[in-house]
């Protein structure tokens, strides 16, 4: 049987709360999207309410300056992260939930219950605290998807310590530019890991960072690879001097169960992430306790619709989005911790092994362990459709009721294949469903659609009372069902954001229509236009992606930038100081009149967010957040992303994503991977060469170029039309899994291969001496 619950949208109770608590009605989500990109106050004072968050001491404003950058959020109260995901350990425990369940390729499976997170937290806080880490010290981590690094995380978090962490895939080089900023103090590291049926041994990369990283006075190392007594201790000694992990974490006395996180202010540094570093050193980017984790509740469950692994409505949730630590996405995976929400995650190749490609291994793992929602990046469900997997040989996947994507646009064929895959299983489960009468269908929800928002938001409640029964929404009419319920489609939340705020600006909505190869909405708080080359916000046309509120978890700083010039540069110097940005939290709204802020708006003018008296701040305001992304806002309120706008194709006074290329080209058989880069640069005449990985055995041959032409030439224009093209063995991608066009570009526009890309920022450096190659033979050829 089913073990879910029928789970009512958490969008759903939220705007029933609204309603209930705040007598805030509204007609549509587009109404409530504007409420809560204008009414900022209102709106995120809201979410503090409805998720019950916490402090010691009362915060004395929402958002007491509405700037961009240096907005500040909730001044006075206190705040950590740990102690948001410690509020969980009994009832989630009570009602017989797991906190973490990991697994990697070698089998290795580890299951940790909320209380014995607690206690390896408590244990390893303890003994960074008796290392002399202060709150603010940064500590670095080298480690792989595995409940150990959860764990460091929180004990590291929890006594005030700043986060940071590589992921074991990348080499000594790529792994200093980020910690030799940081200066750390300690080191937490693994002695290797497994990936795609190898195992890499880390200690001589551990050894490098420890002599290169002056201010680590500490290293701690968690035996990964090593499993038997023998090897554990050859490791260790290997590795010295340093405390084992397993120790730190086995402490288990009075001082351990009397462990408190630390109350911090809100806005204390919390991790520092970074860049994708294709070109000079990653930016590394500090965010903040209390804007994080607000931002990560609103995000998670009233868009992502993750619940409570036990609440009533949401009973049984099992949250798995497939990541390295070394991609945000680990980030947002640990967030389900803050719900109380059971995160599953697996560490290793989602594809099998070189020798024995295998793309069903993670459908087979959700399958296994019951997993509600499925995450994963763009690129594992386009390799899925292309390589042919049925998910019906993967197990049991009917607990499945939710699939997530992000890191890149997700083709409508790759979401078209999803689609028809779930409903083949649907109707295979109704086939063979052979239950008793009376008793629920395989694919059915064991419970009615009623639940009560308070167990939404993780507060008391008797999980053992079960869900009730019968409610009537106070807005009206019925609940909907889940998809499962109604016989209709999987739901997919397709998202984009970034790094650069641990959130994302566009996603899902369950109650909103799905349109294959579009997200659903512009998220709650997030002020999102997309801008033409005037500056304008547009509908239905490919702009700038820009947001023009703030939101509490942009970055508080970059470490080193003290003068803040690399983040301006970064997100707000691209337009004017005050242009774009709009009244709403901070600041009373300003009368409508010619010397309020300078003038009043054109003739004819229609507010972009829909308030009267929206317009241009002064510039003490702030400058819009530039994202650097291509989007294309539907009347409807759906979205599309076309790719990173400084990598955009501009042919013949056209200008386009790269992303409608793709999905163009990858969507014939034979191409497996593709690139394109316009070298169109200061005047130059336009040249865009079109790299191609087909299928083995296939050759780019007159009939195959022909073929490709044809598609761009029927789904775009023949002005798109490459240049030539060119068949390769790889297309050049970071560590997270995105096309290197920027990079790829500027190589070929002559400048030289170490000042435009870092290899050990890459997933697969050796594919670069072809390009290096080309490049040559390029400008051998122009100057000729």
């Amino acid at each position: 049987m089913n073990p879910t619950a029928p789970h009512v949208p958490q969008i759903r109770l939220y705007q029933e709360w609204l309603a209930l608590h705040k007598g805030l009605r509204f007609d549509s989500y587009d109404a409530l999207w504007r409420w809560s990109t204008t009414e900022l106050d209102a709106f995120w004072q809201s979410i503090w309410d409805y998720f019950d968050l916490r402090s010691p001491t009362p915060h004395t404003a929402v958002l007491e300056r509405n700037v961009m950058p240096g907005a500040q959020w909730f001044p006075g109260a206190k705040f950590n992260y740990a102690q948001q995901v410690f509020r969980h350990v009994k009832p989630a425990h009570d009602a017989g939930f797991s906190a973490i369940v990991g697994r990697n390729e070698k089998g290795r499976h580890v299951e940790l219950s909320w209380p014995e997170l607690w206690r390896q937290v408590a244990s390893l806080a303890l003994h960074l605290q008796a290392q002399g880490v202060q709150p603010g010290d940064r500590v670095a981590a080298y480690l792989p998807n595995v409940p150990e690094t959860m764990v460091a995380f929180l004990a590291v978090v929890s006594i005030g310590g700043v986060w940071s962490v590589c992921a074991p895939d990348m080499g000594t080089n790529a792994v200093l530019d980020r910690f030799r900023q940081i200066q750390p103090v300690v080191l937490i590291a693994c002695d290797g890991v497994t990936h795609g049926g190898k195992d890499f041994d880390r200690l001589g990369v551990v050894a490098e960072l420890r002599a290169a990283l002056p201010t680590v006075r500490h290293v701690i190392l968690h035996t990964n690879l090593a499993q038997d007594p023998a090897e554990v201790d050859r490791a260790l000694e290997t590795a010295q001097p340093c405390a084992a992990f397993g120790t730190a974490t086995a402490r288990d006395d009075a001082v351990v169960r009397a462990f408190e996180p630390l109350w911090l202010p809100f806005d204390h540094p919390l991790w520092i992430v970074y860049s994708s570093g294709t070109t000079g050193l990653p930016k590394p980017i500090v965010h903040g306790h209390g804007g994080t984790v607000i931002v990560a509740l609103a995000l998670k469950i009233l868009h992502n619709d993750v619940g409570c692994s036990y609440a009533p409505n949401s009973w049984g949730e099992r949250y798995h989005w497939y990541s390295s630590t070394g991609w945000v996405m680990w980030n947002a995976q640990t967030s389900g911790l803050l719900n109380g929400t059971t995160c599953v995650i697996y560490d290793g190749n989602p594809g099998g092994s070189k020798e024995n490609p295998d793309w069903t291994v993670l459908w087979r793992f959700a399958a296994e362990q019951r997993v509600t929602f499925f995450g994963a990046g763009a690129a594992f469900f386009a390799n899925c459709l292309k390589a042919g997997v049925d998910l019906s040989t993967c197990g049991d996947l009917s607990a499945v009721r939710a699939l997530g994507t992000t890191g890149s646009p997700l083709s409508e064929e790759a979401q078209n294949w999803g689609t028809a895959q779930f409903r083949r299983l649907q109707a295979l489960a109704g086939e063979k469903d052979d239950s008793p009468p009376g008793r629920p269908k395989a694919n059915q929800p064991l419970w009615g659609a009623a639940t009560r928002a308070a167990a939404e938001r993780g507060g008391d409640n008797d999980p053992a009372a079960g869900p009730p029964q019968g409610e009537v929404s106070p807005l009206g009419g019925q609940r909907p069902a889940r998809a499962a319920e109604r016989g209709g489609d999987i739901w997919w939340c397709n998202i984009s954001g970034g790094t650069d705020f641990a959130g994302a600006f566009i996603g899902g909505n369950r109650e909103l229509p799905q349109t294959p190869g579009r997200m659903q909405c512009r998220l709650l708080g997030c002020a999102v236009e997309s801008w033409n080359e005037q500056g304008e916000p547009v509908i239905d046309a490919v702009g700038e992606l820009v947001c023009a509120q703030p939101i509490p978890s942009m970055p508080l700083y970059f470490v080193g930038d003290t003068d803040n010039q690399r983040l301006l540069g970064s997100y707000f110097d691209t337009y004017p100081p005050g242009h774009g940005r709009k009244p709403g939290g901070g600041r009373p709204l300003p009368p409508l009149s010619p010397d309020s802020h300078g003038s009043l708006p054109p003739e004819g003018a229609v507010p972009v967010l829909g308030r009267p008296g929206d317009r241009d701040l002064d510039a003490s305001a702030g400058a819009v957040w530039r994202h650097g992304d291509w989007l294309r806002i539907h009347p409807d309120g759906s979205c599309v992303i076309y790719g990173r706008s400084d990598a955009t194709i501009n042919r013949h006074g056209l200008r386009m994503g790269t992303s409608e290329l793709y999905s163009a080209v990858e969507a014939l058989p034979e191409v497996l991977d593709s690139m394109v880069v316009d070298l169109e640069y200061l005047g130059r005449e336009s040249y865009m060469p079109l790299f191609v990985v087909l299928r083995p055995g296939q050759t780019l041959d007159d009939a195959m170029t022909a073929k490709i032409n044809g598609a761009i030439r029927t789904a775009l224009s023949p002005r798109f039309l490459p240049n030539a093209i060119f068949q390769v063995a790889e297309i050049p991608r970071t560590l997270s899994g995105k096309k290197q066009e920027l990079p790829i570009k500027k190589l070929l526009l002559g400048q030289p291969l170490e000042k435009v890309i870092n290899r050990e920022a890459m997933a697969n450096p050796g594919c670069l001496d072809w390009y290096v190659a080309f490049a040559r033979q390029r400008a051998d050829a122009t100057h000729a």
